[in-house]
């Protein structure tokens, strides 16, 4: 990366079972391995030891994306790590393949076994894509996303990040004792933010578990993983209850159909309060249908009293109440009772209809299956959006310029490379999973809690640190259209779009750790940004022609609702861009906690103003200087 134009040189198989998404463990043997380049050949044998007859070997393409390794295998799909040659990045491909009702034939098609595995099949299908369609709805940071869906080859398909982590059942089995509040705390916020956002769109998870949520490497966030439509809707057809509900975290309304106990946010929260049980006790409270019978729960108020605060166990104990009437009715009211600050709870509290909010896909009566097939309206995942008519996307989307939106650091991919981990935005962080044993801090067992340990500093990771506070409602969009640039022959160019009015600042990060501040910088101080209004950098009054050194150079692009003040770093302004020496990033490095970030800066207000807003958004993205192979 140069200066301006004539200024001084800068030179599952985590989770296999049913249809889960499978994460990359970063415990698994072999996948942190580079995976094979396009086009390599490899047999079934050399392919996986655990691939079955139905996998797709590497090398196999579907649409843009071909399929490099197998990640993994369950009853009721087939995950693989693929590469995306339009976009150039690694990606999870999902696969609809319910293993007792169809089997490959040829070399991408499923077909269905008999005849009499038709209706299922095809509804199981359908909730397949359904589950995909309303996901790629939504944009939350503790949200698995779906960026595509389509139906191909008598199957169908959904593709996904590449999340890297481990499941939250694997990180608290390695802890050596239970969790501390502040940790559970900590998980339970960006979740909560989550299901607020799905309980507001009238959606309920309905399979919230250990092994339904993974601790990102790098940042510990969790993200809830799949809804499980498809399996839900098989198991429901087939009377296969086990495949449906899991004892211990599944309420009671979702046994049977009772009238009076209807399924809606308070389900969810009720999952979510045995998994906080399980976590603290180490094992689930009794499955909700034997406590109606005789209720042998041991509420936690008594349980663990004195390791945890009355507040926190009283408001777990109202989540697992049996009766669903009896629990918390919002997400925003179960944050409050836990003393949680959630700001997307706070703005979709109520439930989406007041009264008796019903989840599509509901039983209600004998006849029901088969209404559900004539209708083809139900599904698992249950949105007030799904209820109507839905699309299935078989053509190719067009090819567009590399682009990052809020929180998504996508990078480059030089040729295969090793595959980049795609996270989302979060308000929190919980702690490094570096390994299944280093997932989790240990936790304290007595109050109050210590402070959530902050990851080592690199000066990349804080960058994406930095986007991983931010406010997710200032949403910030970059699009590179050459993420791969010739050193001394290509120009660096972005653009940055935002939906809120505000100041822009542009830091980077190029591949020898020098930090610096590219906008505003000594030739251009207009860093105001209007709503929706482009900006396109460098501009032509400051160029900057790509340069040495080699490598990767990080980006992190950032709106501030008001001015900031990043004096307090240290920067040197010797030069067009403010730089900040080794010294300085040490010293501002040491004043860092979970969230907060000194590199961050703070805001800056007149005294006239009534309110000073310490908010912002930001995204990071890359660009790689290359050597010309010419």
């Amino acid at each position: 990366m140069s200066e301006p134009d004539d200024a001084p040189d800068l030179s599952r198989k985590a989770s296999t079972e049913d249809d889960r998404t499978v994460i990359a463990s970063t415990a698994r043997a072999g996948l942190n391995a580079q995976p094979q380049a396009s086009g390599a050949a490899g047999s079934a044998g050399s392919y996986s030891a655990n691939a079955g007859a139905n996998t797709l070997p590497p090398g196999t393409r579907l649409g843009e994306f071909e399929i490099v390794e197998l990640i993994g295998e369950g009853g009721f799909g087939i995950v693989y790590l693929a590469y995306d040659t339009s976009l150039g990045r690694h990606v999870a491909l999902k696969e609809y393949m319910p293993s007792a009702l169809a089997a490959r034939v040829g070399s991408t098609e499923v077909q269905v076994k008999s005849e009499r595995h038709e209706v299922t099949f095809r509804a199981g299908l359908k909730s397949f894509i359904n589950e995909a369609r309303i996901l790629a709805q939504f944009d939350h940071h503790s949200l698995v996303k779906v960026y595509r869906f389509w139906e191909a080859n008598g199957t169908a398909y959904m593709v996904m990040p590449y999340y890297k982590g481990v499941t939250l059942k694997d990180a608290l089995k390695a802890m050596s004792a239970p969790p501390d509040e502040r940790w559970l705390r900590t998980l339970l916020a960006p979740l909560l933010d989550a299901l607020a956002v799905l309980h507001a769109a009238n959606c309920y998870h309905r399979d919230i578990a250990p092994d339904n949520i993974i601790l990102l490497e790098g940042t510990g966030r969790p993200v809830l993983l799949d809804f499980g439509a498809a399996r839900r809707v098989i198991g429901d057809m087939t009377q296969a209850l086990t495949v449906i509900l899991k004892p211990g975290y599944a309420p009671i309304e979702q046994y049977a159909e009772v009238p009076s106990l209807k399924q809606g946010a308070w389900s969810d929260q009720y999952a979510l309060g045995a998994l906080v049980y399980f976590a603290i006790v180490g094992k689930t409270p009794p499955p909700s249908v034997g406590r109606m019978v005789s209720d042998s729960y041991q509420p936690l108020a008594g349980l663990v009293a004195g390791r945890y605060t009355d507040r926190f166990v009283r408001a777990i104990d109202h989540a697992l109440a049996v009766m669903p009437a009896d629990r918390p009715q919002t997400a925003k009211q179960f944050a409050e009772e836990l003393g949680l600050p959630s700001e997307t709870a706070a703005r979709h509290g109520g439930p989406p209809h007041e009264g008796t909010p019903v989840a599509p896909g509901d039983r209600s009566g004998a006849a029901s299956a088969k209404r559900r097939l004539l209708g083809g309206a139900a599904v698992a995942l249950a949105c007030a959006a799904g209820a109507g008519a839905w699309w299935l996307h078989s053509q190719k989307p067009a090819r567009t310029p590399h682009s990052i939106e809020t929180g998504k650091a996508i990078g480059a991919s030089n040729g295969r490379a090793a595959p980049a981990t795609i996270e989302a935005s979060s308000n929190l962080v919980i702690a490094p999973p570096a390994s299944a044993a280093q997932a989790v801090p240990q936790a304290a067992s007595a109050m109050p809690p210590t402070e959530p340990p902050v990851l080592a500093f690199t000066a990349p990771g804080e960058l994406a640190r930095i986007a991983a506070l931010a406010d997710p409602g200032i949403e910030v969009k970059v699009e590179v259209p050459v993420p791969r640039a010739v050193v001394n022959r290509d120009k660096l160019r972005f653009s940055i779009v935002s939906n809120r009015a505000g100041y822009l600042y542009v830091f980077a990060v190029d591949p020898a750790n020098a930090y610096l501040q590219l906008f505003p910088n000594g030739l251009d101080q207009d860093n105001r940004i209007a709503p929706g209004k482009r900006i396109v950098l460098p501009r032509s009054s400051w160029p900057m022609l790509a340069g040495e050194p080699l490598g990767e150079n990080h980006f992190l692009a950032m709106v501030s609702l008001t001015p900031r003040d990043f004096s307090a770093l240290g920067l040197s302004h010797d030069s067009v861009f403010a730089s900040l020496p080794p010294a300085a990033q040490e010293a501002a490095a040491a004043r860092r906690t979970a969230s907060s970030s000194p590199f961050a800066g703070t805001a800056q207000c007149t005294d006239a103003a009534s309110a000073c807003s310490q908010q912002y958004g930001a995204t990071t993205f890359k660009i790689e200087v290359v050597r010309s192979s010419k």
